[in-house]
Formats: structure tokens, C-alpha cells, sequence
């Protein structure tokens, strides 16, 4: 199995961008034809009421205006301090919101706030009817819409059920857009919408930059983001800086500079602890038991790549596989999981027939705080196999991917901070052209990453490995076949298998040559008749 180099042209998305001779309001609408055909059902039904699980990110005044405009309705919203008088009325003279012919959205969490006023209008709509004080009655006329996250929904659902009852239509809104079934055409008019919302105009050259930021926030090449809030402060912060209200590249590109300065610099301190060699890494020559493996760190507001140094250690024991950072408290559940899927990998390939007779340790160097997560499988297992067989690993390359008990390398997240954060790295200590970064082929869908890492790897100075098995993994990285296992599970003595094969035939005491599957099933059959 040859790992095989990422082509440079799936090293970005690719869009066909043009500005729309005049973008429309009904275009915020854009990718929510779950929201507006749902809409559309409950305004033909009585007494069945829609409840809208909207996003992070979405701006709700932009949807109900587009909602109804598109219907040809007048809309009140109704947030935060919600008055009784507002929404019940006080006499037939006086009437609220339920009594009128407009359409009318709630914020489901603003109206739980106010236990009295929830059941009240529970019971109005049950009823059909607004009981005043004054001993009144009137109708329910208005349309009524109640907008929340999908949890408050669930919640509401399993403990009320008069809220079953009087809430049946459910339509959850999309945060991205598949361009498998809209085209980026579509969401340039999305773009256009939202900058007139705030009075801006945008010029053909703004697109690439935005759609490339739209696309990485999604983590995938096909799939771009319908965060309205984030794109439209993004829009007047580029207006402000560029001191202009029609954004072109540049402004859009300042902007993106410095969103990215305020929040870099936890960044910063990290590069600076490996430029002072505080954490040690090597990014040259060859060690064995050592690979560098990729981490990234998250928070809400910004995330990065850092390297990690991975180290393995065997000796002679009953078979275990052990982590230090879960016995440290210091691994995460899903990382603890990763593991027991590398041992079992483990022992699909040397541990068939018997127990294996080592014991192994692997751990994070230079880590403090918790690691979770099985993106750091692969490199775990090369490290693994590097000590066993004692054969060094290429330190210019970094890995992350996670296994399955078959060996097979699967997705993992965080794929461009990751490819970056190394890359940055080996920047600050100058590019040789044998660095790079080897991932999951099932991440290349996800590529986006910065124009230098892209000219590095077009110039041949940094280098990208897509591979979907181990075998391919451990081939490139210790510079020798993997080896083919023959029908006794043998594998050729000129290989990194065969290597491994024979220091854990000397752990278990076995110096001579392996048994052949016929010489075991003599012995086998001789003790028996003994």
C-alpha cells in the first residue's frame, strides 16, 4: 500500500461567484424550506400551532420579516420582558396580540420565564378563547408561532402534554447550506441580503473571501455556514475598518485578520513555548518510539493546532497496553476508548494464536491537561509499532487520524487547525520539504486551509499524505513495507511486521524460528494423547 499526496487542488474549496443584479428579502430564507413549507402547513390548519427550533446564529428579525413578507403579513415578536396586557389584552376595548389578524412569534424561553403567563395562554389556545377580568370573552385570531432551540422543545414534549396537544409541527431550521442541492450562486444572493439588512453593498471581489470563511466554518468543502448574525457583524466591522459601506476583498480580508489578532493569543504564548524549546519536539531526523501527533484546542471563541510529542515504551509483561494519561486522570473517555480499539488492533495482527508477552506505555509528553478524544490512534500505534520492532519514525511528519479494531483510518476533527498549527511550526524553523502532515483520507472533503500552507505545499516545501489504512501509515513513516502475513501468519523477516513479529517471539521466550500452524497442531495433538 502506497500513501498517496493530496492534490493541490483539493487543498481549498472551488466556487463560481457573482453578484446578483438585486438580492431580495425572501433570500434570508434561504436553505429553510423545512421552516417555510412547515409555515405554510400551519396556516392552513386550526389549532395546530408551529414551534420553530432555530440556531445559533440565526437573527430571527430577518427570518419573521422574510416569513412575512413572503406571506403578505404584519408580524410582532415577542422577547424578553413579555407583558400580560401586551399578548392577553385587558377588554374586548383594549385587546392584545391573540386578538389581532397578525402573525405573531414568541420566544419560547423568554415566555417559560413567566410560569403564570404560559399557562394562561395554554389554556387561551386549548380554549380557543381570551378570558379578560372583566368577565369577557374573546377569540384567538392571530397566527401564532413559538421559536426556541430543539432541546426546549424535546423538554417541553416529554413533561407537557398540552403542549403536544396544541404544538404537533416542529420545523428545524438548517445552520448550513449543502451546495449538493443549492449552488453558491444562491448563497451569494444570502450574502447580498444580509449586508443591505445593515445598509452595505458588496462588491463581486468580497465573495471568495467570505465564501471561503463561510466554508470553513462548516469543516467541509460542500457545506457553508447560515450564521446570519456572525456574517453580518463581520460585514459592519469590514464597513468600519475599511471606512467604506461597499466591501471588497480587502475590506472583508482586514476584517478576517483582525478577528483572528483578537483572539489569538493563547496562540502566540504556545508557538512561543516551542521557540524558547520549552516543549521539546522534533521536527528533523529520526527517533524510534517517538512520532509528533496533532491536538487541537478549543474554546468557544477560537480554536488552533498544536503538536504533540508521543512517546512508547515496551518491556516484557502479560499483554497491556497502558495509557498514562488515563491512569493520570489526565485522558478523557473517548481517548480511553481510542486506546482499547489500538489493542485490540493490536492483537488482530500479532496476538491471534497467543497472548503476547509485553507490556507497552504511551503517553503525551509535556501534557498538563486533559486530552480526549481518538484522532491520536494512528500516531499511537506507529509509536507503538516503532518500539516493538525498534525502528525509528521520520520525525518531519506529523499524523492524526483515528482506527477501528480492522486498522483502518477513519475521520477526525479539527483537520485544517491541525495541518496549520505543525505547519506554522516548521515554518518558524524553516521549511526543509520533507515536513508535512499525514491524515485521514476521508478528511480531504474538509480541506480549507490558509493561502501560505497552500503555496508551501504547491512549492514542494511541505508536504500532505492522504491514507486509509495503518499499513499505508507506518510504510511512509518508517521508510519500509508494512509486510503481507503468509498462511501460517508469518510475515518476511525484511519487514516492519516481521520485525515486530520477532522481538515479541524473543519477549515470549521463543529465540528459535516461529512454528508453522501444522508444527502447532502436532504439539497440540501430542499433549492431548499424552
Amino acid at each position: 500500500m502506497n500513501p498517496t499526496l493530496v492534490l493541490a487542488t483539493n487543498l481549498e474549496p472551488h466556487f463560481h461567484s457573482a453578484l446578483s443584479e438585486k438580492s431580495k428579502l425572501s433570500d434570508i430564507l434561504l436553505g429553510q424550506t423545512r421552516l417555510v413549507s412547515t409555515f405554510t402547513l400551519a396556516s392552513q390548519l386550526e389549532q395546530q400551532y408551529l414551534y420553530i427550533a432555530d440556531y445559533v446564529g440565526m437573527d430571527r428579525q430577518a427570518v419573521f420579516q422574510a416569513i412575512a413578507h413572503q406571506n403578505k403579513q404584519e408580524f410582532e415578536y415577542l422577547h424578553g420582558n413579555i407583558r400580560r396586557s401586551h399578548l392577553f389584552g385587558k377588554n374586548k376595548q383594549q385587546p392584545g396580540l391573540l386578538n389581532s389578524d397578525k402573525l405573531v412569534f414568541i420566544c419560547a424561553e423568554s415566555l417559560l420565564r413567566f410560569e403564570n403567563l404560559w399557562h394562561g395562554l395554554i389554556q387561551a389556545l386549548i380554549n380557543h378563547k381570551i378570558d379578560y377580568n372583566n368577565g369577557e370573552q374573546d377569540q384567538v385570531n392571530c397566527q401564532l408561532v413559538l421559536i426556541g432551540n430543539s432541546q426546549l422543545f424535546a423538554e417541553l414534549t416529554y413533561h407537557d402534554p398540552k403542549f403536544t396537544q396544541l404544538f404537533p409541527l416542529l420545523a428545524e431550521s438548517n445552520s448550513e447550506l449543502d451546495l449538493n442541492q443549492h449552488n453558491a450562486a444562491d448563497y451569494c444572493r444570502f450574502l447580498q441580503a444580509l449586508a443591505a439588512r445593515k445598509k452595505l453593498t458588496l462588491q463581486a471581489s468580497a465573495l471568495q473571501p467570505l465564501l471561503k470563511y463561510s466554508s470553513r466554518q462548516c469543516e467541509h468543502q460542500d457545506r457553508l455556514s447560515l450564521n446570519m448574525v456572525q456574517f453580518s457583524q463581520l460585514m459592519l466591522q469590514a464597513s468600519v475598518l475599511a471606512q467604506a459601506t461597499e466591501l471588497d476583498a480587502a475590506a472583508i480580508n482586514q476584517a478576517l485578520a483582525e478577528l483572528h489578532f483578537r483572539h489569538n493569543s493563547s496562540e502566540q504564548y504556545s508557538a512561543q513555548n516551542f521557540d524558547d524549546a520549552f516543549i521539546v519536539l522534533e521536527t528533523d531526523g529520526e527517533v524510534v518510539g517517538q512520532i509528533n501527533g496533532l491536538t487541537v484546542i478549543d474554546s468557544p471563541d477560537f480554536s488552533y493546532g498544536e503538536p504533540a510529542r508521543i512517546t512508547a515504551s515496551v518491556h516484557y509483561g502479560d499483554g497491556e497496553v497502558a495509557d498514562i494519561e488515563r491512569k493520570s486522570e489526565l485522558g478523557g473517555n473517548i481517548h480511553a476508548k481510542g486506546m482499547m480499539i489500538l489493542s485490540a488492533c493490536l492483537y488482530r495482527v500479532f496476538g491471534r494464536d497467543a497472548p503476547l508477552h509485553l507490556n507497552a506505555n504511551i503517553v503525551f509528553e509535556q501534557s498538563y491537561q486533559e486530552i480526549d478524544g481518538d484522532s491520536a490512534s494512528l500516531a499511537e500505534y506507529c509509536a507503538l509499532m516503532s518500539a516493538i520492532a525498534e525502528r525509528p519514525i521520520i520525525q518531519s511528519i506529523a499524523v492524526t487520524g483515528a482506527l477501528d479494531q480492522m486498522g483502518n483510518v477513519q475521520a477526525i476533527g479539527g483537520v485544517n487547525e491541525k495541518i496549520e498549527g505543525f505547519f506554522n511550526l516548521c515554518n518558524s524553523r524553516q521549511l526543509t520539504g520533507r515536513q508535512g502532515v499525514m491524515i485521514p483520507k476521508a478528511n480531504v472533503c474538509q480541506l480549507n486551509l490558509k493561502p501560505e500552507v497552500i503555496d508551501a505545499i504547491k512549492q514542494g516545501q511541505f508536504q500532505l499524505y492522504q491514507v486509509e489504512h495503518i499499513d499505508q501509515a507506518v510504510e511512509i513513516l518508517m521508510d519500509m513495507p508494512a509486510g503481507v502475513a503468509d498462511e501460517d501468519d508469518n510475515y518476511p523477516d525484511e519487514t516492519l511486521y516481521g520485525l515486530v513479529q520477532q522481538r515479541l517471539d524473543k519477549l515470549a521466550g521463543h529465540d528459535d524460528d516461529p512454528l508453522t500452524w501444522r508444527e502447532k497442531f502436532k504439539l497440540l495433538f501430542a499433549s492431548r494423547n499424552d
